[in-house]
């Protein structure tokens, strides 16, 4: 099973074209040369065209095929920046100031995004998630069904019984850190459409607690109980249960004898943690101690496809997840 493979090929099928905007880190321009070489995606690369040549000669990169979009001198600069103006006007924002942080290659790629010259954008690799996240924020916008951007990871190791297909989807692991439980259900609801598009597997949700169906009690608890009621309410036809720990949700014999009615406890696929101490530890853990691939992280809730990367990703997290951005703009 290549699960980084297919998602490959299948954004190949696609013909997306993908906005990488940190063109100074080597990663990227790295990275950029084997999205084009596997076809993935057409890819585009923001700053200077002579810096981003020369960079690339000299770690022995050819850019040919790269479309090199200087911010500054692009035809839209102006409208970009008049538009990213009247958008934020209303916070205090002045013309000038619209055209200094236009000249951001992050807030010039989402820009982009939101005119459709690019299907999506990958970025943060060489800058903080917040970053990435207020230029997503303010200029692509929320999806409408949505009122929070949330996270998952899926994590790959091929002799895995647990999970599906040596599969297991984590949210979210990357931007929230204490969602109450309307928040908690929304997260769970876009995990499981992820998990769909991307896994290919009916979702089976676990909601993640130190309890297992009343095994323990507390606001926490409470939390997971009153998320659980909203997903259901909303979303009758998808298997959801909870709470449960993590090891009543992942394996059979422990969900038989924790939650025996359970249509999830031990066949979960989909694991939605209570808070992001929980999510961000378990996905390290499992990655690094069971040296699981962690791919992601990917975001959802946003009006187009923009995704962040941890500042620590490597080549390969960059192309996969330029993949999966290129799969997430079919939406």
């Amino acid at each position: 099973m290549d699960f980084a493979g297919n998602l490959r090929r299948n954004a190949a099928a696609l013909g997306k074209t993908i906005v990488l905007p940190e063109a100074w880190d080597d990663r990227m321009l790295q990275a950029a040369t084997v999205i084009r070489d596997q076809g993935i995606a057409r890819v585009v690369l923001l700053g200077d065209p002579a810096t981003i040549s020369a960079r690339c000669s000299g770690l022995g990169l050819d850019p040919a095929g790269l479309d090199l979009v200087d911010p500054v001198a692009d035809a839209e600069f102006g409208s970009y920046s008049d538009e990213y103006h009247a958008m934020r006007e209303a916070k205090g924002m002045t013309a000038e100031l619209a055209r200094e942080t236009m000249q951001n290659p992050l807030f010039f790629g989402a820009m982009m995004v939101h005119h459709g010259r690019a299907d999506g954008m990958v970025a943060g690799a060489a800058n903080a998630t917040g970053d990435v996240l207020r230029a997503a924020f303010q200029i692509v916008g929320m999806a409408p069904d949505t009122s929070i951007v949330s996270s998952c990871f899926v994590m790959v190791r091929e002799d895995w019984q647990c999970g599906e297909n040596g599969m297991v989807v984590f949210g979210d692991c990357a931007v929230n850190p204490q969602p109450n439980s309307e928040q908690l259900a929304e997260i769970a609801v876009a995990t499981a459409r992820t998990a769909r598009a991307l896994c290919g597997f009916e979702p089976k949700v676990a909601m993640l607690s130190y309890s297992t169906m009343g095994s323990g009690s507390g606001q926490d608890v409470d939390k997971v109980e009153a998320a659980l009621a909203i997903v259901q309410g909303r979303n009758p036809d998808l298997a959801v249960d909870g709470p449960l720990q993590v090891d009543a949700a992942l394996i059979p014999e422990i969900g038989r004898s924790k939650a025996p009615d359970s249509p999830v406890a031990g066949r979960a696929n989909v694991l939605v943690f209570p808070d992001l101490d929980a999510g961000n530890i378990g996905y390290k853990l499992v990655q690094r101690l069971a040296s699981a691939e962690a791919v992601g992280p990917v975001m959802q809730g946003l009006a187009k496809a923009v995704n962040d990367l941890s500042r620590g990703c490597s080549v390969d997290d960059i192309v996969n997840v330029a993949a999966i951005t290129a799969l997430q703009s079919q939406d």
